[in-house]
């Protein structure tokens, strides 16, 4: 009886909308008409320049168009004379030794403000003062590297030692603290930016170009890093020794940031990983809506134009980390690109990724330099007063 039916079910139009799950006749369009953009094979005999090579990687497909494009988007932020650039940094990108790729960036005028995990700060401190970080061996165990003072992050060493001198440094700002002026982490990596180009002229680091250049930098998470338990430890000094605490207050860091980011025409984002930086910078939307909705406050409604970020994390996680631009346009932090919102996102270990897509970029910018004017250095911190 059943095949009976299915027989008599044939005997109709095919075109029944597919209601039994048979094909429809299709009406083949013709890609040149319909404006399709032609895919092209990457010709690495016409490859010269890092450029070339990343421009010919955003005409072909999966990561590689990805980071073709977030090259794009990242020139796009840098030759925007308006858009003010906040660069988020999560994993440990300077004992990857990726810490003077940001600093270039923060030379040229490309990044205005940073926000950091504490950690990155700490161990770019001690690329600052002339130190090194050491390839681990993976014959040796874990357990041999406690005993003999070496922190493992992954497949390199951080000698604990060099964590003790990061302290010396530390104390030395520390301790010329007043107490009366309350910290927050910008105010803190203001004066230790400070301090480096006192004391370590000769060397290149995030800190030192950023208070150079007026850029603030914040570490939203900040008793979670050596620099947190630096604070920490000199507190119970001062305590132990019958001087005042210095009081840290984290909503200074929020006040100043939103303040910063109010004042700018358009908003771009460049992150690096996700966690707690890329969460605390994106969030700044929503704060200033609150404030605007809950609050009464006379403010614009403003979101990030361009967002570029560098992050393996997969989406079905459910993380920040791996959550796409499109997810946070309905939370009100990115402008959507129907209204103009330009984002990248590559999903590739950004120690591959960063360097291509920086190295491309400064390539076309240095060559147009005659005929762009530079963007220009946006100061976004005073000194601590």
């Amino acid at each position: 009886m059943k095949h009976e039916n299915q027989g008599n079910s044939h005997q109709g139009n095919r075109h029944d909308g597919g209601a039994g799950g048979e094909g429809k006749d299709r009406r083949l369009h013709n890609p040149i008409e319909d404006r399709l953009i032609p895919l092209e094979p990457l010709d690495l005999g016409r490859v010269r320049s890092i450029d070339d090579l990343v421009r010919a990687m955003s005409k072909t497909a999966f990561t590689g168009r990805q980071l073709g494009e977030a090259a794009d988007v990242l020139e796009a932020m840098a030759r925007d004379q308006d858009c003010f650039v906040v660069m988020t940094l999560a994993a440990d990108m300077t004992v990857a030794k990726q810490g003077l790729i940001v600093t270039e960036l923060i030379d040229r005028g490309i990044v205005n403000a940073v926000v950091s995990t504490g950690a990155l700060m700490a161990h770019g401190l001690v690329e600052a003062t002339g130190r090194a970080h050491f390839r681990a061996n993976p014959e040796v165990s874990d357990e041999e590297l406690y005993e003999q003072g070496y922190n493992r992050v992954y497949d390199t060493l951080e000698p604990e030692q060099n964590l003790d001198d990061v302290e010396e440094v530390m104390a030395q700002v520390l301790e010329s603290w007043d107490h009366n002026e309350v910290m927050c982490s910008y105010k803190l990596n203001h004066a230790i930016g400070a301090h480096l180009a006192k004391h370590a002229k000769d060397q290149r680091g995030i800190l030192k170009s950023a208070y150079e250049n007026g850029v603030p930098v914040f570490v939203p998470a900040f008793t979670d890093s050596e620099l947190g338990l630096d604070t920490a430890l000199n507190n119970r000094l001062r305590e132990s020794t019958g001087r005042h605490r210095v009081r840290f207050d984290p909503f200074e860091d929020l006040e100043h940031f939103a303040a910063t980011l109010l004042r700018q025409k358009r908003l771009g984002i460049f992150t690096i990983g996700g966690g707690v930086p890329r969460n605390w910078s994106q969030q700044f939307g929503p704060f200033i809506e609150l404030r605007h909705r809950r609050l009464g406050e006379n403010l614009p409604l403003k979101r990030y134009h361009y967002g570029l970020r560098i992050c393996p994390e997969p989406v079905y996680w459910g993380g920040l980390s791996g959550s796409p631009y499109s997810e946070a346009i309905s939370w009100g932090k990115f402008v959507p690109p129907a209204e103009g919102g330009k984002f990248g996102e590559v999903f590739v270990d950004a120690t591959v990724g960063l360097p291509l897509i920086v190295a491309a970029v400064f390539e076309r910018l240095d060559k147009g330099k005659k005929t762009t004017p530079a963007k220009k250095v946006k100061k976004a911190v005073g000194k601590k007063s």
